[in-house]
């Protein structure tokens, strides 16, 4: 099965292809549902179009808004492009837009995304006949409707479904509650999440408010768990899935380096069954508690006491280089002489294991007790042999 990682800009494209990803799915100035992602220019896609394919790996670019007629004239300019820069497929929600790119630029694979609310077999068969390539299915079905459709179509149309990440509240993601409370539209890549917001109810007659209260816990009935289906590959592979989707493209290079990696081991350790220690480096980085959505039919996906995520573990420096024992950092968050640093690494030999920080010293070799500044780059000792690009981290 492919595992498809989100890249919001081109540090978390060669982050998700270093911890493991097969494919790549970003966004480019416009037509995309994450606007406030940092998102790439064309230049910048043709460059991670060139680097996915030196090492074999593919992109797939999202024009997954919900397009009104006078988007069309600036597609048509940005397929060309896109087209010109030998991309590996589109995203595509919109029914007209999937046909007018058939029409005019039949090179270029479509993949339907989720937006498009595709439940039922019909649905699929018809997009089958005008000519997708690829498939993400509605994220309210549950592995026995997801097998009916993969053996109907027969391998003439690839499936993909999400595995990991944020649920939005709404029906496969079309929510007008962001669009109507501050005018920012989450179908046009606007969405301000206000489904995570604390809310008031207050009787029609009175102006005092009170807090909504579903149960004891909390009042955060619109929020979500987030999607976990890292111990279900095996019976997602069985309903005959071929992609393997992690939501996140305005999360951290540090999400999107934990989450591809954990998938990829668990991945190729297929038939086994991912244990529980995968679900702890998960939980490493930034999370809501976590449900199996409705693969499973589970009544309970709704988290009742915070909207706030939580981790185990900080993002604390990038590796740049290491040889003769010593290896440079890149700070990313506060560290200190005398801390254990976690490794999250491809590499094998060197992932979760830990190193102490000693003889740390800036890049004027002066000797320093705290790493303080915002992407400062210092060095310690280090007898591990670790690779441009591994992270370090802290146990909070």
């Amino acid at each position: 099965m492919e595992l498809l990682a989100p890249a919001g800009n081109y540090e978390k494209f060669l982050t998700a292809l270093n911890f493991g990803a097969d494919a790549v799915y970003l966004s480019g100035k416009d037509f995309g549902l994450r606007a406030f992602a940092g998102n790439f220019t064309v230049s910048e896609i043709k460059k991670a179009c060139l680097e996915a394919h030196r090492r074999n790996k593919k992109v797939y670019v999202t024009i997954n808004i919900l397009a009104r007629d006078k988007d069309f004239q600036k597609i048509a300019k940005y397929l060309k492009q896109l087209e010109e820069c030998k991309i590996d497929g589109i995203i595509v929600s919109d029914l007209g837009l999937i046909y007018f790119v058939r029409r005019n630029f039949p090179s270029i694979n479509i993949h339907v995304s989720t937006q498009a609310n595709v439940t039922n077999l019909q649905t699929a068969l018809l997009l089958a006949e005008l000519g997708v390539k690829r498939i993400v299915l509605a994220r309210e079905l549950n592995l026995k409707e997801i097998k009916k459709i993969t053996s109907a179509l027969k391998n003439k149309v690839e499936i993909e479904c999400f595995v990991h990440g944020a649920m939005c509240m709404a029906y496969s993601g079309r929510c007008l509650l962001s669009n109507y409370i501050t005018g920012r539209d989450a179908n046009r890549g606007e969405c301000v999440q206000a489904c995570r917001w604390k809310y008031f109810i207050r009787e029609e007659s009175r102006t005092d408010e009170m807090e909504i209260q579903e149960d004891k816990n909390g009042t955060y009935i619109l929020n979500s768990k987030d999607l976990c289906m890292i111990q279900h590959l095996k019976e997602l592979k069985e309903a005959g899935v071929v992609s393997l989707k992690i939501e996140g493209r305005m999360k951290s290079s540090y999400y999107v380096a934990c989450v591809t990696n954990a998938y990829r081991r668990a991945i190729d350790s297929l038939p086994n069954v991912a244990g529980v220690e995968y679900v702890r480096e998960l939980e490493k980085t930034s999370h809501r508690r976590f449900t199996t959505g409705f693969y499973f039919n589970e009544n309970d996906r709704q988290f009742r006491q915070s909207s706030t995520p939580v981790q185990t573990h900080e993002f604390v420096a990038v590796v740049k280089s290491c040889s003769k024992g010593r290896v440079k950092v890149e700070q990313r968050n506060f560290f200190k002489e005398g801390d254990t640093l976690e490794i999250l690494s491809p590499n094998d030999k060197t992932f979760n294991k830990t190193v102490v920080v000693n003889n740390m010293t800036n890049s004027n070799k002066e000797h320093i007790e705290k790493a303080n500044i915002a992407k400062m780059v210092v060095y310690f000792d280090c007898d591990e042999t670790l690779l441009q690009g591994d992270i370090l981290r802290k146990k909070l």
